[in-house]
């Protein structure tokens, strides 16, 4: 009978063994892994009964030793609009670009095998057809497909948002009294991740400046220039978030799960989990903001659902990311000062970062009423004329821009 028992022993021993080795060489895997990148895009024909937007993508497989296959690949296309979208009509086709690939004319996405570390080109078009499109503002893109391999069937998206409406640089000339400063909020396109700060301070901001004047960008535009937003949907919260959460006050962007999953993404959990702890310590001997202060940026910079102006008030927007180095780059391209900045109508305003020699006390001052204002008056960027000679940074001469 002992012997019995040890055998037995032995064998639930082994087996045990083989499934942590299992385990662990499970977790050690990669995922399926398969991106789909949000491309290059351009209006191709911009007529008044008839738009065609064409974006250049691709596949690119991350992993490094598995092959991923996309079996389904689709765009579906919504239109934000001024006006009704009546007798508007929108076709979309996603053409395989890689080599050997066949187009077929009925629109049908042939499964493919995509290889390790591969990037397999995707050309995507749409039309848009109706009686007339002035109204329309942007074509918000939703780019459906399938990771298929290991894991198994993986539905994933990518969301691209393409502008429709540009306004003129004469849209921009009523000019705000502040203390020691006019303020000239500049209304623009609705800015996408097809942008860059440099471009849309050439575009609409150089025709109104001059020497010594400071162009300040909201950090949520910067942001989503930057492509620094997630749909909620993509998010799993994990134990912590949705612990954590409910020890925020409602109308905190970390008061749903998601919202506190991407800070713990982008922070780390024990930072976060360190951070709420000797906060809620500090708050026992009257000290308040202590969480924010150590959980990183992020924390105080993330905007939850309903926090942007639409289509992105349906994402959860974070900070943007090295912003010394936009501020710095527009400086040397421009010769304008500029800041990064979170102003609210709260009378807050938070300097993220600034051009050497720019006073933190003048952009608060000429901010705190929020002339870019909160809802949808789409002017993300603010130009600050000092009235006070002294508070004038170091005017370094403006460069020359050929505007588009």
């Amino acid at each position: 009978m002992s012997i019995l028992i040890a055998i037995l022993g032995s064998t639930v021993g082994f087996v045990l063994l083989v499934m942590l080795l299992l385990e662990a060489q499970y977790w050690q895997r990669p995922t399926n892994t398969l991106e789909l990148n949000s491309g290059k895009w351009e209006l191709a024909v911009y007529e008044p009964q008839r738009y065609v937007l064409v974006g250049q993508l691709e596949l690119h497989n991350l992993t490094r030793r598995l092959e991923v296959m996309s079996p389904e690949v689709h765009a579906e296309v919504k239109l934000l609009s001024g006006g009704s979208l009546d007798g508007i009509t929108i076709k979309t086709r996603m053409i395989p670009r890689y080599k050997d690939a066949e187009v077929r004319e009925d629109n049908y996405w042939e499964a493919r095998v995509v290889k390790s570390q591969a990037h397999d080109p995707i050309e995507a078009i749409v039309e848009i057809e109706g009686p007339n499109l002035s109204e329309l503002k942007v074509a918000w893109i939703k780019l459906h497909y399938v990771a298929y391999g290991s894991q198994g069937w993986k539905p994933k998206a990518r969301h691209v948002m393409v502008p429709l409406k540009f306004p003129s640089i004469d849209e921009s000339k009523r000019w705000r009294p502040a203390t020691n400063a006019d303020v000239l909020p500049i209304k623009t396109h609705l800015l996408t991740q097809l942008d860059d700060p440099v471009s849309v301070v050439k575009r609409y901001v150089m025709p109104h400046a001059q020497p010594g004047d400071i162009v300040t960008i909201g950090e949520s535009p910067l942001a989503i220039m930057q492509g620094r937003y997630r749909d909620p949907r993509d998010i799993k919260p994990g134990w912590l978030a949705t612990r954590l959460c409910y020890m925020f006050f409602p109308t905190s962007s970390l008061a749903t799960a998601c919202g506190m999953q991407t800070l713990i993404d982008a922070e780390g959990s024990f930072r976060v989990l360190g951070a709420f702890i000797v906060g809620s310590i500090a708050k026992l001997f009257g000290r308040k903001g202590v969480f924010y202060q150590l959980a990183g940026d992020q924390a105080r910079l993330i905007d939850d659902v309903t926090g942007t102006i639409p289509p992105y008030d349906q994402f959860i927007v974070l900070g943007p990311a090295n912003s010394q180095e936009v501020v710095d780059q527009i400086q040397r391209e421009t010769g304008l000062s500029a800041a990064i900045v979170d102003v609210n109508d709260l009378k807050a305003v938070k300097i993220l970062a600034a051009s050497s020699g720019v006073s933190t006390a003048l952009l608060k001052q000429a901010l705190i009423t929020n002339p870019a204002g909160n809802a949808n008056e789409q002017t993300p960027v603010v130009l600050i004329r000092p009235t006070d000679a002294t508070q004038k940074p170091s005017a370094v001469g403006l460069q020359s821009v050929n505007q588009p």
